[in-house]
């Protein structure tokens, strides 16, 4: 009886005997190495009930309107869609990426924010990319 009572405190204070995690740890964020600049390690979300339902919110609006002018036939319109579509990215990148390691820009760590503003678009493609896999979103809906 001693020994289950001690391996329930272990379990309790969330280790294992061993040191190794416990079977049901969840890691609410997932780092990836960037293929695109190997040295370049970043963080994201993962996804959530809760971050779904905040992200939808964000997307909503700017996605039906890329939506609608996409679809049109003029130049402008597929201009404006273009650029819709670009605030998405943004939107995902902004809410996704939690953070950079293995990148200065200007001299300064780098933040969602100047990679936006400065940064190597094939790593901000990249990190938006496995945003939107996070999220579930197949290929055609990472396009848009």
């Amino acid at each position: 009886m001693n020994f289950l009572s001690r391996l329930d405190r272990t379990e309790r204070a969330g280790h294992q005997a061993n040191g190794a995690r416990p079977r049901d740890a969840y890691e609410s964020v997932l780092m990836i190495r960037s293929k695109a600049l190997p040295a370049v390690t970043f963080v994201i979300n993962r996804i959530s009930f809760g971050r779904r339902m905040e992200l939808s919110r964000r997307a909503r609006e700017i996605s039906r309107k890329a939506e609608f002018l996409e679809a049109g036939s003029q130049l402008q319109e597929k201009i404006e869609g273009s650029i819709l579509a670009q605030e998405v990215d943004a939107m995902y990148l902004t809410w996704g990426l939690v953070s950079i390691a293995g990148l200065t820009i200007d001299g300064e760590a780098a933040t969602a924010e100047s990679l936006l503003e400065k940064g190597p678009d094939k790593l901000t493609t990249e990190i938006v990319i496995a945003i939107k896999e996070q999220c579930g979103l197949s290929e055609g809906e990472r396009k848009n």
